[in-house]
C-alpha cells in the first residue's frame, strides 16, 4: 500500500454539496493544511435544494476559520466532460475523491435516464480526466495518486450469504442504482490495469445522520410523522438494515484516501492492478421496526413529536418495494485489518444527533 499524505494536497471531492462529500470537506477543512479543496456539485433538485445550500453554507463559514486551507467550490455537474477537464487543467488534483452520484433505488425506477448520465457518464469523465493527469510535462505535477469513489451496498442484490464481502459475487442487481455502482467498480478495475491508476471503490451501507437526505426513510419517517401522516414500514417491519452514521462512513474514507493500492506481481507472475474495494457499514444490521422506534423516541427526546406521540397510530406495514433488498449486512473486516478501523457510533447515539439537527433546523 502507498501511503499519501493529505497535507499541502490539492484534493477534488465531488458532490460536495451532498451528504456524505459536504462532510468529508468539512472534516479535511478542520485536519489539513496547506490543502488545497476542490467542490463540484450540481446542486440538482432531486431533493431540497435549501438543504444543499444550507451545507455549502457550513462550508464557507468554516472556511474562514481554516486559513491555510485553500476552498473552492464550483457548480457543475460531472456529466459535462468540459466541466471536469477545466477543473483538472486548472487545479490539477493529485487526490480526487468521487461522491457525486444519482442516489436512491426507488427513483432509479421512475427515471432511469439521470443515473446513466452521472452515474454512468460522469464517472467515465472522472476516470478519463484522471488518466490523461498523467500526460502532463515533466515537472511537480505528477497526475492522480489516488481515487476514491463511492460505490454502495446495493451491489450485493439478492445475495442470500451474510454477512456480504467482497470477495462475494455481484452479478445479480435488483435496480439500476445498483447496476450502475457495480459498473463503477468494473469500470475502475479496468482503468487501474491499463492506466496504473490507484482506485479504491467504497460499498456504503445505509448511511444516515445530521442533515441528510430526506429521500432517506428516516429523514422521511420524520417529516411524515410530524404532519401527522401515516408512515410505511416496507417488508411488513422484516427489513434489516447495517445502518451506518456519516461520521463513522467520513472516517473510513479519510483513512482509505492515505493508503493507495499498488501494482503488484501475482502468483502467475502477472501483474495485479492497483484496485481495491472495501465494506463501510456497522456490521451490525438493525431491524427496521426497532430502528423506527428508536428514532421516534429520540424524536420525542429533542421536542420533534409530543410526548403523548401516538407510535402505533401511524405506522402500517406494507410488502417489500420493487428494487429493495430485505438485509444488508457488512462484513467490514478488511477495513479493518488494512486500516485500522471499525464503524462504533451506536445507532441511538447518531439518530439523537439527527433528532437534535431536525430539531434545531426546522423550528
Amino acid at each position: 500500500m502507498q501511503k499519501i499524505e493529505l497535507n499541502n494536497k490539492v484534493i477534488l471531492v465531488t458532490g460536495s454539496a451532498g451528504f456524505i462529500g459536504s462532510n468529508l470537506v468539512k472534516r479535511l477543512m478542520k485536519e489539513t493544511q496547506g490543502t488545497t479543496l476542490i467542490g463540484i456539485d450540481n446542486m440538482n433538485d432531486y431533493y431540497d435544494v435549501s438543504l444543499k445550500e444550507y451545507r455549502l453554507k457550513e462550508l464557507e463559514e468554516l472556511s474562514t476559520q481554516s486559513p491555510t486551507v485553500n476552498y473552492q467550490f464550483v457548480k457543475g455537474d460531472i456529466a459535462d466532460r468540459v466541466a471536469v477537464d477545466d477543473i483538472f487543467e486548472q487545479y490539477r488534483p493529485q487526490v480526487v475523491v468521487n461522491l457525486a452520484a444519482q442516489a436512491g433505488v426507488r427513483y432509479s425506477i421512475t427515471n432511469p435516464d439521470a443515473y446513466i448520465q452521472s452515474n454512468m457518464i460522469g464517472f467515465y469523465n472522472i476516470l478519463e480526466a484522471c488518466r490523461h493527469s498523467y500526460d502532463r510535462p515533466e515537472g511537480e505535477y505528477k497526475g492522480v495518486e489516488h481515487l476514491v469513489y463511492a460505490s454502495s451496498s446495493s451491489v450485493y442484490g439478492g445475495n442470500k450469504k451474510v454477512p456480504f464481502s467482497t470477495d462475494d459475487r455481484v452479478d445479480n442487481p435488483v435496480s439500476l442504482y445498483a447496476a450502475t455502482k457495480k459498473s463503477n467498480e468494473l469500470m475502475a478495475h479496468c482503468y487501474s490495469k491499463l492506466y496504473d491508476i490507484p482506485s479504491t471503490g467504497l460499498r456504503f451501507f445505509t448511511v444516515y445522520g445530521p442533515a441528510g437526505r430526506p429521500d432517506m426513510a428516516y429523514f422521511g419517517f420524520t417529516n411524515k410523522l410530524i404532519k401527522g401522516e401515516t408512515i410505511q414500514i416496507f417488508n411488513y417491519g422484516n427489513c434489516r438494515r447495517d445502518f451506518t452514521f456519516v461520521d463513522d462512513i467520513v472516517e473510513g474514507v479519510v483513512r482509505v484516501m492515505q493508503g493507495a493500492p499498488e501494482r503488484l506481481a501475482g502468483d502467475d507472475g502477472l501483474p495485479i492492478p492497483p484496485y481495491a474495494v472495501y465494506n463501510i457499514g456497522g456490521g451490525q444490521p438493525e431491524n427496521l421496526l426497532d430502528f423506527v422506534n428508536i428514532l421516534q423516541e429520540e424524536l420525542v427526546r429533542a421536542g420533534v413529536l409530543p410526548a403523548d406521540f401516538d407510535f402505533e397510530a401511524h405506522k402500517k406495514l406494507v410488502p417489500m418495494q420493487p428494487g429493495d433488498v430485505p438485509v444488508t449486512y457488512a462484513d467490514a473486516t478488511a477495513l479493518e485489518r488494512d486500516f485500522g478501523f471499525k464503524p462504533s457510533i451506536t445507532l441511538r447515539d447518531g439518530l439523537r444527533a439527527f433528532a437534535e439537527w431536525y430539531a434545531k433546523y426546522y423550528r
